[in-house]
């Protein structure tokens, strides 16, 4: 498509990143989980494993989706970056500040009317994220009617996991407890 006279863009390979902040390499979601690791927790030979990456609003989104033989107990794991081909002033710390800081118990008084506002929209879309503790540098559940979310934030990255199946929604955040421990530890 364009020729070798036609540069893009300037960015440097992501391989050795001495971005500002940003001194990790761009992630793959697919290396952060083994298949195998998969189905000893959701007890389903994993057949296929799905990578996907896109950027969005300066930030590299890496995604993995790995389809179990048993579908309804297939995996999905995506991992928030920086996208170092987008500088922005805002970091996915930022972002987790803005999604989950009024549900963290840090910002007391603060914005208590913009608060209450957000929570009478949110009653209408979902229940509120519950803050699970002795994960990450902080972690959210958030129910959905499919189970849940697991979203973990971990230095300047954040990632979200989540299963099927037919356990209770207890043993699923147990279960993406068990599979987030495992990717923490290579992210």
């Amino acid at each position: 498509m364009a020729s070798p006279a036609c540069k893009k863009r300037e960015t440097p390979p992501p391989v050795t990143s001495a971005n500002q902040e940003s001194n990790q390499v761009q992630i793959d979601a697919c290396g952060l989980i083994t298949s195998q690791e998969i189905e000893a927790v959701q007890g389903s030979p994993i057949k296929e494993t799905k990578s996907s990456a896109r950027s969005d609003a300066g930030f590299r989104v890496s995604q993995c989706f790995y389809t179990a033989t048993e579908f309804s107990k297939s995996v999905s794991l995506a991992v928030m970056q920086r996208d170092p081909g987008r500088p922005t002033t805002r970091s996915p710390k930022d972002f987790w500040k803005e999604r989950f800081g009024r549900f963290s118990g840090e910002e007391k008084e603060r914005d208590k009317v913009k608060e209450e506002t957000e929570r009478k929209e949110e009653k209408e879309e979902s229940v509120p994220p519950k803050k699970i503790d002795g994960i990450g540098d902080e972690a959210f559940w958030a129910s959905n009617r499919f189970g849940g979310v697991l979203y973990i934030l971990k230095g300047d990255a954040f990632i979200s996991i989540s299963l099927g199946g037919t356990d209770q929604e207890e043993a699923k955040l147990e279960k993406s407890k068990a599979l987030a421990q495992k990717a923490l530890q290579r992210l």
